[in-house]
Order: structure tokens, then sequence, then C-alpha cells
């Protein structure tokens, strides 16, 4: 009925817009969370938590199909993949677990004092889930050692300088995104406040992206070829400059919400540039697609639950949005 490689192509499509769309939605969730930790303002703080409170744990509902999906699709990546990075899930799902438990409890502290220190607690489990997603990528980007479809490292991989780096990037980023949701869906000073760090962050940003694309180019020489195109970067740096003036501009529009669809975008072309780059290895430096991918029935299996589970996920997703739509106050309760 398919092509195996198309078949393949496909699953690698679903599982990579599950994970984009996991980075897009709980990534500004988390950024909103690192900026809430570090924010003086009691009133403030709570209207920055009231923002996410809704819609945090329907974004995260993209993990759970990244993660399964993967496993399902591709299980030799999978294999590969779990054991040399343990530890780093293992601390991004803590530090999930307690980003969500100081979420929903912050309102029941007793006092402001101990309120605070829930605030605290998001910030640290933000910054952990960020910075372990960013070695994560980094750890697969620099390559993960295999042999015969069995991991043959020491499972440090993941503590690499460029590892490190990457975890910075992504929590820099995370925050950039969380300070364009916060000059979408606030007003007054918190709006005007989050503007201003939406501005800052958004030169850190770029700039840190782009040192990050240059070292992935010296790390194999197919990503230097490949990144080194016109083919690709020429039509990237257009894209790249047509979302900064849109950003750009977005502040000087009624629709606030335009600064965070351009920053979104950003984050779409590193995403794309990435899988530029690696393509058609899913776990580099030696693994592929088809090498990696589950059988053409269990891959069409998986395949008719993505086409269900997508637009499922998508709709609610959005009805959330919705349904929560509107700006909050800092001095509303």
């Amino acid at each position: 009925m398919f092509d195996n490689d198309l078949l393949t192509l496909l699953s690698a499509a679903a599982l990579g817009f599950s994970v984009l769309n996991y980075v897009l939605l709980d990534g500004t969730d988390l950024g909103v969370g690192v900026l809430l930790g570090l924010t003086r303002c009691s009133q403030q703080r709570r209207a920055m938590a009231v923002t996410i409170l809704p819609i945090w744990d329907a974004n995260e509902t993209w993990l759970v199909l990244g993660g399964g999906g993967l496993f399902a699709l591709f299980p030799l990546a999978y294999a590969i993949l779990l054991p040399a990075l343990y530890l780093p899930f293992i601390l991004m799902f803590l530090a999930l677990i307690l980003r969500a438990v100081a979420l929903e409890f912050r309102d029941y502290a007793s006092s402001d004092i101990i309120k605070r220190g829930v605030d605290g607690l998001l910030l640290g489990g933000s910054l952990l889930a960020g910075g372990s997603q960013g070695m994560v990528l980094g750890t697969l980007v620099q390559g993960v050692p295999n042999q015969a479809g069995q991991y043959s490292g020491d499972g440090w991989e993941w503590l690499t300088l460029f590892a490190l780096y990457c975890g910075a990037v992504l929590v820099v980023g995370y925050t950039w995104l969380g300070a364009c949701w916060l000059y979408w869906r606030t007003e007054e000073q918190l709006q005007q406040r989050s503007g201003r760090q939406a501005k800052v962050l958004a030169i850190v940003t770029v700039v840190l992206l782009t040192v990050l694309v240059a070292w992935t180019a010296t790390l194999d020489t197919r990503y230097e070829h490949r990144l080194s195109d016109p083919l690709y970067w020429l039509p990237a740096a257009a894209f790249l400059i047509a979302l900064l003036i849109s950003f750009i501009l977005g502040f000087r529009s009624r629709r606030h919400y335009l600064p965070l669809f351009a920053a979104l975008g950003i984050f779409v072309l590193a995403f794309a540039l990435m899988i530029a780059a690696l393509y058609p290895l899913i776990v580099p430096p030696n693994l592929t697609l088809q090498a990696a991918a589950s059988s053409p029935t269990s891959q069409l299996f998986m395949l008719i639950g993505f086409a269900v589970l997508i637009p499922v996920t998508l709709l609610y997703n959005t009805y959330g949005f919705s349904v929560f739509s509107g700006k909050v106050h800092a001095s509303r309760d």
C-alpha cells in the first residue's frame, strides 16, 4: 500500500511534529516559570502563573506523543538514546514534576515567605527542565557512540561543553518565549517589563543560536557541507531577517501576539536547520532513519494512531487557548 521509504519519512515527520510542538508550547510555559521565579512583585507573579495554569498540562501531551512515537516508530534509536541519556531524562522528568507541584499548589501557601519559596522551586524546575532538554538535544547532534545497534558509550556524553552550551541556549530561548507570551497576555507594568525583556532576550537568543549553528558545522563534515550550502543558509537567513523585522514591528502593533509568533517562527527555523543537517540520520554518527525504523506494519499502525491523536490534541490545545484567552491583570487575586 505504501512504499517503505515513504512510511519511514511519514513516521519521522509525525515524530518531529510532536517534538516541535512540545518545544514551542511547553517551552513557552517553562520560560514563564523562569521569569516568574525572578520577579519580586507578588501580584505580578500571581498574574504570570494565571496565564499558564489552564494550559500547561495540555502542552505536555506532546512530550508523551514524542516519547511514545520514538519507541514505537524507531525502536533501535530509542534503545541507543535511552541508556545514553538516562540521567538527563530523569532530571527532566523530576523537574517537570516539581514545576507542576509548584504551579498547582502555590496558592495554598500559608504565607508570602512560603509562596516565595514555592516560586523558587518553580524557577529551579523550569531551569532544570529546559537545561536537560537542551543537553539531550546537544548530545543527539554531537553523536551517540553505538555499535551493532547497541549503545557503546560511558553515559556521560551529555556533559560535554557542546551539550551544556545547547542546554544554556534552550533555557535562554525558552525565557524569550515566556517574555513574549507575557507581553501578549498581560497589561500595564507587567506587559511593559515583559516587552523590554523580550527585546533583550531576542538579541541574546539570536546571537547564541548563530554561534550554535557555526559550532555544529565543526562537529562533522556532513554538517559543514549541508549548513554551508547556499540552498540552505540563504533561505534560512532570509527567513530569519523577515522574522526579526516582524518581531520588532509587532511591538508597534495592537496585535500583541505578533512578537511571540515571530519568536516561535525562529524556533521553527532553528529546528528545520537541525533536521536539514542531520538527515537522513536519526542518531549520529551512523544510524539512519531506515535502519532504525520498525516494521512497515508497525509504522502504519502507529501512523493511523497519530492521524487521530495529532488533530485531536491540536483541537484541544486550540480550544484551551480560546477559552482562557484575554488579558490577565496583575492586580487580580
